[in-house]
């Protein structure tokens, strides 16, 4: 609000000295101007501008010998992953800039939550080991406790790990991990990994790795409709004989369209009010290892790294990130150190999702000489293995015989740099025949 002018008191003009009147708004002897002075009484003291003020303590403590309650997760715009209705609008930030979260305090009516990552312990003697007797869930961390609705043993009140904190699958030919992290209150990835055939009988692996834009409502449900859309396409394609590169096309139509729609189950018949709101959003990431080729597709700032089993050749990133960073690197405006450094680095130019400005699949086609392993990964894993040469350390040597191990560790590595994130990885073996490989 503009401040209004107020005429100055009976006292002398700051500028000359001279006396003036109240009521007077100048100075009649050097025209200065009165009514920014303002009369100084002890219940309003002048402060010099930069002089630090010192707040009144609070009254009162909390009868719980708690700290005020801080931020939980249903305070933020958005959808909690437990069904919660949130709204507000955000920001297309993968992760918010200062890549920090401020836990939760405990609830003072229950023991201090569980780590939910701990590992489930055996069944006390005398429980079924799943369920108790009304078959509700059995806690985790006790054994004995029934779970309430709010996911809370009734007994010892430690809090129980969700489906999607912690999430492994492996195939022959093809494994993924996905994890929490140490500082979200839940799991925005999600992903696919899936295997079928081509025509000819030769395998097809797929993997698909999305991230959910945090800043978005929903980040969570976006992640899982895209990595189950774009995998349903690809396993309905390639067995048709539809090139790996364009099926890789087809299947990110088809996880855009459906993120779009998790923006219209307000029943809204306005088409264009999915643009306006902050609707659900998410990154993308594919590779397809059919035959003798390699297919990597991508929307968003999720990467493919190629690492070759024996070193001997140099490893690569498969992918460009649509974000701030990469424009300025690409613009010439900054190297790349310079470029990621910055608070803005991670915000994306381009992602799936109904307010998306518009859809920009990419996707390249390679033929590998040697044999190796494709990481496909969210930006939880890559902020602490950024560079190809990183990348390739950070893989185990035997990737390619244990990918679920291979990907493990590489959850581990992120996890043990400070999981800031969510950290989703899947590692694909790639093999090439003897006599197909070519000279280093």
């Amino acid at each position: 609000m503009a401040q209004m002018h107020q005429p100055a008191d009976g006292t002398a003009c700051p500028g000359c000295e001279e006396p003036v009147e109240p009521g007077d708004r100048f100075c009649g002897a050097c025209g200065y101007d009165l009514s920014a002075v303002s009369a100084a009484s002890p219940d309003r003291p002048t402060l010099v501008i930069g002089t630090p003020v010192e707040w009144p303590t609070a009254t009162g403590t909390d009868t719980s010998g708690m700290s005020p309650r801080t931020q939980q997760p249903g305070d933020l715009p958005g959808t909690d992953s437990d069904g919660g209705e949130l709204s507000g609008p955000g920001v297309r930030y993968d992760t918010p800039p200062s890549g920090d979260f401020e836990l939760a305090a405990p609830d003072p009516a229950r023991a201090a939550p569980a780590d939910p990552r701990a590992t489930e312990l055996p069944p006390a003697p005398g429980t079924s080991g799943a369920s108790g007797a009304s078959g509700s869930k059995l806690c985790v961390a006790c054994r004995s406790g029934r779970v309430d609705p709010d996911g809370y043993c009734e007994h010892c009140g430690h809090a129980q790990p969700r489906e999607r904190d912690h999430m492994e699958q492996e195939l022959e030919s093809v494994a993924a991990v996905s994890d929490r992290g140490l500082r979200h209150h839940r799991n925005e990835d999600a992903f696919a990994v899936s295997a079928t055939s081509l025509p000819d009988g030769s395998p097809a692996v797929v993997a698909v790795v999305c991230d959910g834009v945090s800043s978005a409502t929903r980040p969570d449900e976006a992640s899982a409709a895209a990595a189950h859309a774009a995998s349903e396409q690809l396993l309905d394609a390639l067995p048709r004989g539809t090139h790996p590169q364009q099926a890789m096309h087809e299947a990110i139509v088809a996880a855009a369209s459906a993120v779009n729609s998790l923006a219209k189950e307000d029943g809204s018949d306005d088409p264009d009010q999915g643009s306006r709101q902050n609707a659900p959003a998410c990154t993308i990431v594919s590779a397809v290892a059919a035959g003798e080729l390699l297919v990597v597709g991508w929307v968003g700032d999720s990467r493919a790294y190629w690492v070759p089993d024996d070193r001997s050749g140099p490893p690569a990133r498969l992918t460009e990130d649509d974000s701030w960073a990469a424009q300025m690197v690409a613009a010439g405006l900054m190297n790349e150190a310079e470029a990621y450094a910055d608070e803005r680095a991670h915000a994306i130019t381009g992602w799936l999702g109904a307010d998306a400005y518009e859809l920009d699949p990419h996707t390249a086609l390679f033929k590998p000489d040697r044999s190796g392993v494709v990481v496909v990964c969210t930006d939880g894993l890559w902020n602490y293995a950024e560079g190809a040469d990183e990348m390739a350390r950070a893989v185990p040597a035997d990737a390619a015989e244990r990918p679920l191990h291979g990907a493990q560790v590489l959850v581990g590595h992120a996890l043990d740099g400070g999981g800031h994130d969510n950290v989703t990885v899947a590692v694909l073996p790639f093999a090439v025949r003897a006599e197909g490989a070519g000279p280093a």
